[in-house]
C-alpha cells in the first residue's frame, strides 16, 4: 500500500529558542497533527527502525553526570567490568542479527577512548560489519583522528548526547563542557560518520531548556541523523535519583517538536520506555517517533521487553524496519 507523502519542507537550521517553546506549548491536537503530517513527508508512518544496545565495558567512568549509574562518582552499587572481549560482543551481534535487527550499538563507560582500547573497537565494528549490520558506538569525547579512524574501520554512527541545554547543563554534569560535547559531534561529522545526538528529558529542566536542546540539536550544520530522546531513569545513588517524574504529556510534546525541527532525521525512544504505557509509547509514534532500541536492558537499566515490543507492534499495525 502506498503512503502519500506531503511536500518537503526545506530543512532549517535557523531555530530560535522563542519560536520552539511556543511550538511546544501549541495546543496537543494541534502539534500532533502538524508532527505526524512532517512525518508522513519523509517516512513511512507504519515502519519503525529498531536497533539494539549492548554495554561493552561497564562502569567506573571518570565523568559526574548526575543521572548515570556508571559514573565512578556515585555509589550505585555497579559492578565494573573490563572492556569485553571481542568474541563475545559479536556473538551478541550474531543473536540481534538472528532476530531481524538492522543496528548494533555498541557503549563504553569512558570519558574518551585511549588508542589500545579503540583498537579493539574498531574489530568489534569490522565484526559488526562483516554480519551485514549497521554499526553505532558511543564511547565518550573523540579526537579528529580517533573519528577518522572509525570511520576507516566502516563506522556508521556515532553516539553523543548533549543530554539538556546549554544553560541547564551545569547542574548535570561538570567534568566536561557543552563544547566539548558539540567538538566531538564536529569531528565525528568531519569524518563523515552519521551524528546520533539527543539527550535527556526529566532531569529537573524547564520547557525553555528542552527547547534550547532542540535548537541546538537542530542549528548544527546537519540535523543528526538520529535524535534519541531519552525520560531519565532514576537510578538509587545518583544525584538525581529523587527528581520528580515528567509528565508523558511533556515528553510527547517534546518528541513532536524534535519531528517538526528535524523532519528528516530518525527520533528515536531511548531509555525511560520501559516505565511508559502502550498509549504514550503509540502518542509518541504518532508524534513522530520511528526508532527504538529492542531488547530487555539499554546498558544498565531496565528497556520494555521484547515480547512486549512485539505485541505493542502489532497491535499498532507497526513493523520494523527491514535488515
Amino acid at each position: 500500500m502506498s503512503h502519500a507523502r506531503n511536500s518537503k519542507p526545506e530543512l532549517r537550521h535557523d531555530w530560535s529558542v522563542d519560536e520552539v517553546e511556543r511550538l511546544i506549548a501549541r495546543p496537543f491536537m494541534d502539534l500532533l497533527f502538524e508532527a505526524q503530517a512532517v512525518h508522513r513527508g519523509h517516512f513511512d508512518p507504519h515502519t519503525i527502525q529498531v536497533s539494539t544496545l549492548l554495554n561493552i565495558k561497564t562502569g567506573g567512568c571518570a565523568e559526574n553526570c548526575g543521572y548515570c549509574s556508571q559514573s565512578a562518582h556515585h555509589d550505585t552499587e555497579l559492578e565494573r567490568e573490563q572492556l569485553l572481549d571481542v568474541d563475545a560482543v559479536l556473538a551478541d551481534a550474531r543473536k540481534a542479527k538472528e532476530a531481524g535487527i538492522g543496528r548494533f550499538c555498541m557503549g563504553a563507560a569512558w570519558r574518551k577512548p585511549n588508542d589500545k582500547d579503540l583498537d579493539k573497537v574498531i574489530a568489534m565494528i569490522q565484526g559488526v560489519k562483516a554480519l551485514g549490520m549497521e554499526s553505532c558506538v558511543t564511547l565518550g569525547m573523540l579526537t579528529g583522528e580517533q573519528a577518522l579512524r572509525l570511520k576507516e574501520a566502516g563506522l556508521d554512527y556515532y553516539n553523543h548526547n548533549l543530554d539538556t541545554s546549554r544553560e541547564y547543563y551545569p547542574q548535570v554534569v561538570t567534568t566536561r563542557s557543552y563544547d566539548d560535547r558539540l567538538d566531538t559531534l564536529a569531528h565525528a561529522r568531519k569524518a563523515g560518520l552519521s551524528v546520533c545526538a539527543g539527550g535527556i528529558l526529566g532531569l529537573g529542566e524547564t520547557r525553555r531548556d528542552r527547547a534550547a536542546m532542540l535548537v541546538e540539536l537542530a542549528n548544527l550544520p546537519s540535523h543528526p541523523q538520529s535524535v534519541p530522546l531519552n525520560k531519565l531513569v532514576k537510578v538509587p545513588g545518583t544525584p538525581m535519583a529523587d527528581l520528580p517524574d515528567l509528565d508523558d504529556l511533556e515528553f510527547i510534546r517534546t518528541v513532536a517538536a524534535a519531528r517538526i525541527m528535524m523532519p528528516a532525521s530518525h527520533v528515536r525512544l531511548s531509555a525511560g520506555r520501559e516505565a511508559m504505557s502502550d498509549e504514550a509509547q503509540a502518542l509518541c509514534f504518532f508524534a513522530g517517533a520511528n526508532s527504538l532500541f529492542y531488547g530487555d536492558r539499554l546498558l544498565t537499566t531496565d528497556n520494555a521487553t521484547t515480547d512486549r515490543d512485539r505485541d505493542l507492534f502489532q497491535r499498532l499495525d507497526l513493523h520494523a524496519l527491514a535488515v
